[in-house]
């Protein structure tokens, strides 16, 4: 990867990185400042790290490869809903394509090494990590005084290494626990920030995990005698924890797991029924512990997360397709567990182009609605109780988890990352890989008794039963927030919606993803490194192409 920094933006303060193709090669706004200048105080630093917050959730614009193109994808806003659309979480009922968004769930963009999807997420984490090395190299070569501010710089910028390259190798590279991690492929580790920029090649899975923890004990150690962070779109220790709990978790390291994410979760208590139903639209939230702070000004309006997956949104990829969950999962969840009222399952199917061809009163199948008027009365009281307008369709089981703060509007509203919730639940998943079924049903039980107040996790004794358990409550309480993907590699398991019953997923619109074998014998969970990448890289040739 001949990685070039082409500037510093003064407007993001971000260090870029690209293919040393022509087409970047000569690119210097007037608005650029030095790599020196940038990297000569710890205020100039925190900029630099602010510029990567930043890009978690602004428009990509002419900064990444993929020129005006690159901004259908603003960060996180993309990256996080992806998660839960290719593993067949999120599921569409109607035919729409906005920013690809239909491509990702039928299974043609991660597998297109020429998508927009596997070039601009590629080298928006590399980006991250040509930031993070600028940083980290810089401070320590010793020049400057260590001192609370700079820790919380470094700690942070050692934090965001190794949240990238998991990123990087849970998606371009097998899964750790169904490979061979000492010698399957992983991606390349750049650690230079000066010319030329050449990476290394692809360094074995073993070796980038083990780069994520080195940083990741690096971040945690730094962070002590640091200054606070300001707010929720900074990264701290916690947040460090949570990413080894994750990298723990993923890797089979139960302990380790077990320990960081009791740490991670550390002075974040479990939020309210009434905050969980409140829409997931801010970090404000008691259990978030992780999460973009979105600047109004700098909004991506038909770019974000709520554009894309909540039925709130007024925009056409929601009002022509609202997004629902998978029946078999809404249908298991006792009526004592108030997170069931995120789904609504007898949902008018209001929409006469539903990929089903059950939409419109027309072709009704609910028995509920024996009139058209009650099958219109129903639709109308909908929108009035969720805020959504007249011009959006309904559909079964659609969800209401993800609303925005002003429903039927086009604000983006905040992204979350990571909450407690899902450290109990790494907690209790970590155990039961230990055969502790006792323990791991007193770990999770904080949690699922918090949610379900006639919870009662006694009949799920065993691994096995435990383990089937685990993913019915990760799949409920984190459901839409992007963690189905890594969860099924982990897990080696594969997509089939006619299964049980059926998810309610129209296999003519899902096509080849309506069935998927599991990721141990299915290679296309792999997304493809991209082709300018190959072409452009001495050290990647195209047998490294997965």
């Amino acid at each position: 990867m001949l990685l070039k920094i082409k500037n510093i933006l003064l407007v993001i303060l971000a260090v870029t990185v690209t293919s040393c193709s022509e087409d970047f090669l000569d690119t210097k706004p007037t608005d650029a400042i030095s790599a020196a200048d940038a990297l000569a105080t710890a205020e100039n630093m925190s900029l630099i790290i602010n510029g990567m917050h930043r890009s978690l959730f602004t428009q990509s614009q002419t900064i990444l490869p993929g020129g005006t193109g690159s901004t259908q994808r603003a960060g996180e806003h993309y990256w996080v809903p992806m998660g839960d659309n290719i593993a067949g979480g999120l599921l569409h009922s109607a035919n729409a394509n906005n920013l690809g968004w239909r491509n990702e769930m039928q299974w043609v963009s991660h597998t297109l090494p020429t998508s927009l999807t596997v070039r601009v997420f590629w080298y928006h984490r590399y980006n991250i990590i040509a930031n993070a090395n600028s940083i980290i190299n810089k401070i320590n070569e010793g020049s400057l005084t260590l001192d609370a501010r700079l820790k919380e710089i470094l700690a942070q910028a050692y934090t965001y290494r190794a949240y990238a390259y998991m990123s990087l190798v849970q998606h371009y590279a097998k899964g750790y626990l169904i490979g061979n991690p000492n010698t399957d492929p992983g991606v390349p580790l750049l650690f230079s920030t000066e010319a030329p920029f050449t990476s290394s090649p692809r360094s074995t899975v073993q070796e980038v995990y083990n780069q994520i923890f080195d940083d990741l004990e690096a971040a945690i150690t730094t962070f002590n005698g640091a200054s606070a962070r300001s707010d929720k779109s900074q990264l701290n220790v916690n947040v460090a924890h949570g990413l080894k709990a994750r990298a723990a978790l993923n890797s089979g390291d139960w302990d380790k797991a077990i320990q960081a994410a009791t740490a991670a979760r550390n002075g974040y208590p479990l939020m309210s029924e009434a905050a969980w139903k409140s829409g997931f639209n801010t970090v404000a939230l008691d259990e978030v512990i992780w999460g973009s702070v979105v600047i109004d000004t700098e909004t991506t309006f038909f770019r974000s997360y709520f554009y894309l997956m909540s039925n709130t949104f007024n925009g056409s990829q929601v009002r022509n397709n609202p997004k629902f969950a998978d029946r078999r999962l809404v249908d298991a969840i006792p009526n004592t567990d108030y997170r069931k009222d995120a789904f609504l399952n007898d949902a008018p199917n209001s929409n006469t182009s539903a990929a089903n061809g059950q939409g419109g009163w027309a072709n009704n199948v609910n028995p509920l609605y024996t009139t058209e008027a009650e099958f219109d009365a129903a639709i109308s009281d909908l929108s009035s109780t969720w805020g959504w307008t007249s011009r959006h369709n309904t559909h079964p089981y659609m969800h209401v988890k993800m609303r925005q703060k002003t429903p039927g509007g086009i604000l983006p509203d905040d992204i979350i990352y990571m909450r407690t919730s899902e450290m109990y639940l790494i907690e209790a998943e970590a155990k039961a890989m230990k055969n502790d079924v006792p323990g791991a049903q007193a770990s999770l039980l904080p949690l699922a008794s918090a949610r379900d107040n006639a919870y009662d996790g006694s009949a799920f004794n065993t691994q096995e039963t435990f383990l089937e358990h685990i993913k019915f409550q990760r799949g409920v309480e984190l459901w839409g927030e992007g963690f189905l993907y890594v969860d099924k590699i982990r897990w080696d398991d594969g997509i089939d919606h006619g299964a049980n019953g059926g998810s309610g997923a129209s296999e003519i619109l899902y096509q080849d993803a309506y069935v998927q074998d599991r990721p141990s014998v299915n290679d296309a969970w792999i997304f493809k490194i991209p082709q300018a990448e190959i072409d452009a890289n001495p050290n990647l040739t195209p047998d490294d192409q997965n």
